[in-house]
């Protein structure tokens, strides 16, 4: 599960490498990930960590991918390993050391 946010900010990082618009369109695809469209809970969950994050430098797509969690109560997954460091309702887990 993504937001769509994500899913966007994630897109813009591939073409930003390089890879053109129609394999990122067949990569992601083949990755079956739940988009999920951002709305008024999101926006203001999104908008309600911007106090608590901002110590921590979070961006926008940063709260909005903590945001999604939250209101999903589900563990998020991060590449962030200062997310571990926020104290928030929700499991954080860092993929990689």
């Amino acid at each position: 599960m993504i937001s769509a946010v994500n899913y966007a900010e994630l897109v813009s990082k591939l073409v930003d490498q390089g890879m053109p618009t129609d394999i990122v369109h067949e990569t992601l695809f083949n990755l079956e990930l739940e988009v999920v469209s951002y709305d008024t809970a999101q926006a203001f969950q999104t908008g309600a960590l911007r106090l608590p994050g901002k110590a921590f430098g979070l961006s926008l797509g940063d709260r909005a991918c903590l945001a999604l969690g939250m209101i999903m109560k589900l563990p998020i997954l991060t590449a962030d390993r200062v997310w571990k460091n926020l104290s928030l309702p929700i499991e954080i887990i860092v993929i990689r050391a």
